[in-house]
């Protein structure tokens, strides 16, 4: 009890860290059906973001390139890191946790903290409070858990990486925080410029640059390095706060026996929808984005996303399960494997107000997006699509399509800079207008262009043309049932611009593209993008 009253006197709370070491490498297994004990790789932007214990004897580290960590470990399984499959996979083991302590709050997937009075108070011993979690995180199937005491949260997450899978429980006595900091690297402190700097000036642990004077950290480095400092010291006084826990708004509905036909199914269902919206109701929440799960009898879960303009009413919830399971079955009544589950999971819920009707309404059409929804359910997730603008270099670069009612997210960001992209390079050349295709073709079209002696023009490395464009022709495209409209006739160009040289990808031999890019102007009045890579010319779109 003296070293729990020592951390209150000082300022500092006595937290405890939980954390699981290797996370997003257990989340991303769980969720593609793997064994963590696989060698695994999660990448984040083309490197290692966490790997396996059994990568990790191969040589995989984090930080490595895919191909580094490949060369290294042959059988190495990659898979993307996802943050929302992280954070929803976690979600259980937080609610795991409050089931016997409140106030536990998540610093990332797989790492959460608490204060320690309490727990400790109630199990005699912070030692005992924390053996008590480590038991209920393996009963939950949470192996290799591992924790640690301290003084301030940051204190205590050093202390629970520092444990060992032999001693999981790190604990650092009261007032005890700077002599176990001093040692270890000023990397720990997660700031890589500040980190850089200390390194070039020679203090390379955490106890030479708490010994620098305070006033002097905060002249020279700035309030971020004057926390750091903070921190180095042992001085951490961020309060724990616990999350909010949320109202259970899941809703279940087990089969006994299962159930093989689609209306049974929704019928039974519509109690529980109701339920539902009910619920939600009450709490002055909307439901726009629903997750469905079908449990069947031989074991799938077949899941999906649906969202909705507005928001979810308790026909909208069971249309949405019949859709599901007519497009999962062969016909529309029957399925190919009879339900014994349907979870109904609200992803997304607003407060109504963020959703009411302004003054001259707005918002999507909820009768289109009701039949698109429809048609979808039938043919497939990927069936209807919309096209949403993203970042790139070529027109069809920059096309995502999205399956509907997917959120509109781009597959490439379009607000970092694209040098060489057609809109900032040719757009502003010689004064010719922004481009603003009305046709971008999903697959080039073969071309062939002239100069007026009939050769076919072809442009040097220093973008010197053998001869001026007169002419082009479209050329049959190539596939069973591919045709281009006005192919072989030849196109007579009243006007040209170009050639603009890119070099796109040059540091990757497999997607590198040295490319000219054209417009040409024909005497119908249409534009036309062309691209000349080696000694192929290729239409990319026109414009009317």
């Amino acid at each position: 009890m003296g070293g729990l009253m020592n951390g209150l006197v000082n300022g500092l709370t006595r937290t405890m860290v939980i954390w699981v070491p290797d996370w997003p490498v257990a989340a991303a297994a769980v969720a593609t059906g793997r064994s963590p004990d696989e060698p695994i790789a999660v990448l984040e932007k083309g490197k290692v973001l966490a790997t396996s214990a059994t990568a990790r004897a191969e040589g995989v580290r984090r930080g490595q390139r895919a191909r580094d960590a490949q060369s290294r470990c042959p059988e190495l399984v990659v898979l993307k890191y996802d943050p929302v499959i992280d954070a929803r996979a976690f979600d259980p083991v937080i609610s795991c946790l409050e089931a016997i302590t409140p106030g536990v709050q998540v610093i990332r997937p797989g790492m959460c903290a608490l204060k320690a009075r309490g727990p400790a108070r109630f199990y005699g011993s912070e030692e005992a409070a924390a053996g008590k979690l480590l038991d209920r995180l393996e009963t939950y199937d949470v192996h290799g858990s591992r924790i640690g005491i301290a003084d301030g949260p940051f204190a205590a997450e050093q202390a629970a990486r520092v444990s060992s899978a032999r001693t999981r429980v790190h604990v650092v006595p009261p007032d005890g925080s700077p002599e176990f900091l001093a040692p270890l690297s000023v990397d720990v402190l997660e700031q890589p410029a500040l980190t850089d700097l200390l390194r070039r000036l020679g203090l390379r642990s955490l106890g030479a640059f708490a010994q620098l004077p305070r006033t002097e950290v905060l002249t020279r480095f700035g309030p971020d390095g004057a926390f750091a400092h903070r921190l180095a010291r042992g001085y951490d006084d961020r309060p724990v706060t616990g999350r909010e826990i949320p109202p259970e708004l899941t809703r279940t509905l087990d089969f006994e026996p299962s159930v093989d036909r689609v209306d049974q199914v929704a019928f039974a269902v519509r109690a529980v929808a109701d339920e539902l919206i009910a619920r939600l109701t009450e709490l002055g929440l909307v439901c726009t984005t629903l997750r469905v799960e079908v449990g069947t009898e031989s074991g799938r879960i077949h899941e999906r996303e649906w969202l909705h303009p507005r928001w979810f009413t308790a026909a909208d919830v069971v249309d949405r399960v019949r859709w599901q399971l007519q497009g999962s079955g062969t016909a529309t009544s029957e399925l190919t494997s009879p339900v014994v589950r349907v979870r109904l999971v609200p992803d997304q819920a607003d407060p109504v107000g963020a959703h009411v009707d302004g003054l001259w309404g707005g918002g999507p059409d909820e009768r289109i997006h009701r039949a698109l929804s429809r048609v979808q359910s039938m043919l497939g997730h990927g069936a209807v699509v919309s096209v949403v603008i993203g970042g790139g270099r070529g027109f069809a670069e920059r096309q995502t399509l999205v399956p509907w009612g997917d959120p509109a997210v781009p597959a490439r960001p379009p607000d970092q800079p694209w040098p060489g992209s057609i809109t900032g390079s040719i757009g502003t050349a010689k004064r010719w207008p922004a481009l603003a295709p009305t046709m971008v073709f999903p697959e080039p079209i073969p071309a062939k262009v002239f100069a007026s002696d009939g050769t076919q023009v072809s442009v040097s490395a220093r973008g010197e043309l053998s001869g001026v464009p007169t002419a082009f022709t479209l050329l049959p495209a190539r596939g069973p049932g591919v045709q281009v409209a006005d192919s072989n006739k030849i196109h007579p160009i009243t006007a040209w611009a170009g050639p603009w040289l890119t070099a796109e990808r040059w540091w990757d031999p497999s997607t590198e593209s040295r490319q000219a890019r054209f417009q040409f102007q024909t005497a119908d009045t249409r534009a036309w993008l062309f691209t000349l890579c080696r000694t192929t010319w290729h239409a990319q779109a026109t414009y009317d």
